[in-house]
């Protein structure tokens, strides 16, 4: 299944996200998210330099095509010259299309690069419930639950809960994936999350 299947959807589709299944929801929620916290900066910081780097961000992001290396590698270089937000949100512009490509080390080191760029804390936890998705991909559990570490905050409890679940179901561990589900559910999350990580618990043996 492909990481960020639902990359184009719009804000306002994530009133309708939650009647879907499976993790492709909760990465779609992610993105979701990554996407209003980039809204939130564009219009927090319009001043005239921001503008400009604004501009320049849409021009890339725009511009992105896995199927066109020179997209990638402006989106690249953009992110590498900008250190601040925008750098950031390219950062994951460009990790989904390396995701399109199969090129997983490319896409977490891509976001491992916005992460040195992002002061928010919801920005950064978009970057690390992405990377964690991808280290769980490499097959690298440990890893991600040592990246999962570093979210904090009560609105992402749930989706948190989730992949640590992931993450300790396929290292066997039946026991810890049910009370990271549990504590998802016991969260303050939509009821439909909730739902889904309910069906995840009742679906593990035993």
């Amino acid at each position: 299944m492909e990481v960020y299947s639902n990359e184009n959807e719009q804000v306002d589709a994530l009133k309708n996200f939650f009647a879907q299944n499976g993790k492709a929801l909760v990465v779609g929620v992610v993105l979701g998210v990554g996407a209003l916290v980039g809204w939130r900066y564009w219009n927090n910081h319009q001043d005239g330099a921001s503008r400009e780097v604004s501009a320049a961000y849409q021009q890339v992001s725009s511009a992105l095509d896995a199927s066109k290396p020179a997209t990638l590698e402006a989106a690249a270089k953009f992110a590498s010259d900008n250190n601040n937000t925008y750098g950031a949100l390219a950062s994951l512009d460009l990790a989904k299309r390396y995701i399109d490509n199969n090129q997983l080390d490319k896409a977490a080191a891509q976001l491992q690069s916005g992460l040195q760029d992002a002061k928010d804390a919801n920005l950064q936890a978009v970057l690390n419930l992405r990377l964690a998705r991808i280290q769980l991909q490499q097959k690298q559990p440990d890893v991600a639950l040592k990246t999962l570490e570093s979210i904090k905050g009560e609105g992402w409890t749930a989706i948190v809960a989730d992949i640590r679940g992931e993450a300790l179901l396929s290292k066997g561990d039946t026991q810890g994936a049910r009370e990271a589900w549990s504590k998802g559910v016991a969260s303050d999350a939509s009821s439909t999350l909730k739902e889904m990580l309910q069906m995840k618990m009742n679906n593990l043996p035993g």
